[in-house]
């Protein structure tokens, strides 16, 4: 199905390629490869909606700091966005707003961030989208999961509006969170694939090289600035000796303005942690010789985006995302392998690697 499509989503700016997808040759006929991607194209979204949960809307009128804030008080990471001149949603104000306002704008602590606290989101998103080339990507909920991980996974975004084409209203927003944890729940009524009992080293799901770290001793203006360049959602923070002593994600500059904090991004990664205003689990950490299954339980019990993938030293080795899973288990098998995807990990020297399941 056509997804719903309007002015543009507030993502960051993303390149066109000439093929959408990269079609990679899946080796072997086992019929345990196709396990996942049958169940996802066997689900449409609305299977995949809970019964209770809390959606945001905020009007583009609406001062772009009282809408972080918004954000942060109602435990949300993303709000659509509705333009009562055009009477239709017209994009999504997320955590990656809030990071792109503060690395752009922000001097120094003894200098305010007028653009944080003046503007409105209209003016920020004419601001933004003046660089910008992107649409806002929805899907109807009748259209299959499948449907739905293709589209994250190719247009690189976290969170998909799942809107009713009669209403026009938002139902849902739809995450690879979501996606996983319904697996989890329902997928235990299908035959589970002989593959989960691989380690996660022979299947090589992740990402192993060039992993973006941010040293404890470095600022938080430089972890946005990583934020920014290498188009990551979460930072392992590392010591002098290398090994991962906290996770650093967008969702935790959000709480910056929780802590009104937001003016002073010259303080340590360090004192960013240690100031958080939730106490926060040590980091949810794999190994090497785990099993896939190990690895996708831990991860959707915890509802994270990613574990770290260390050695027996606690260095950091890889991450292993929900885009990785989603793409491993579902797109892969399908022939489908998302060409934008591969490229960024080509340019940040990850190479390319085969999901042998």
């Amino acid at each position: 199905m056509e997804p719903f499509a309007e002015v543009p989503l507030f993502e960051m700016n993303q390149e066109e390629d000439e093929e959408d997808v990269l079609s990679v040759q899946i080796r072997g006929s086992d019929p345990d490869s196709f396990t996942y991607m049958n169940f996802m194209k066997s689900h449409c979204c609305y299977d995949a909606i809970p019964t209770s949960s809390k959606l945001v809307i905020f009007d583009t009128t609406l001062q772009v700091k009282k809408a972080f804030f918004a954000l942060v008080a109602n435990g949300v990471r993303a709000a659509p966005l509705w333009d009562n001149k055009l009477k239709c949603f017209v994009g999504m104000l997320t955590i990656t707003d809030f990071i792109n306002i503060l690395h752009r704008y922000y001097k120094s602590p003894l200098v305010q961030i007028y653009e944080l606290e003046e503007h409105k989101i209209e003016t920020w998103r004419e601001i933004y989208l003046e660089y910008s080339v992107n649409r806002l990507i929805s899907i109807t909920p009748d259209a299959s999961l499948f449907d739905a991980i293709y589209s994250l996974l190719k247009n690189k975004i976290h969170r998909l509006p799942v809107i009713d084409p009669a209403s026009g209203n938002v139902l849902h927003i739809l995450t690879h969170k979501r996606i996983l944890k319904f697996l989890h729940i329902f997928g235990s009524m299908i035959p589970k694939p002989r593959f989960l009992q691989k380690q996660i080293c022979e299947v090589g799901i992740g990402t192993f090289k060039e992993i973006a770290t941010v040293q404890e001793s470095a600022s938080v203006y430089d972890a946005l600035t990583v934020f920014v360049e290498r188009r990551v959602s979460a930072l392992p923070v590392v010591n002098e000796q290398g090994k991962v002593v906290a996770l650093y994600s967008r969702f935790d500059v959000i709480n910056l303005a929780a802590q009104k904090n937001y003016n002073n991004l010259n303080m340590t990664m360090r004192e960013a942690i240690a100031s958080r205003a939730c106490w926060m689990e040590g980091v949810l950490k794999c190994y090497p010789h785990e099993t896939l299954e190990t690895i996708i339980d831990r991860i959707a019990k915890a509802e994270v985006h990613r574990l770290v993938l260390v050695d027996s030293e606690d260095v950091v080795r890889g991450i292993v995302s929900l885009s990785d899973l989603l793409q491993a288990l579902v797109l892969t098998p399908a022939g489908i392998y998302e060409r934008s995807c591969f490229k960024d990990r080509r340019k940040q020297g990850e190479g390319s690697f085969k999901t042998r399941l």
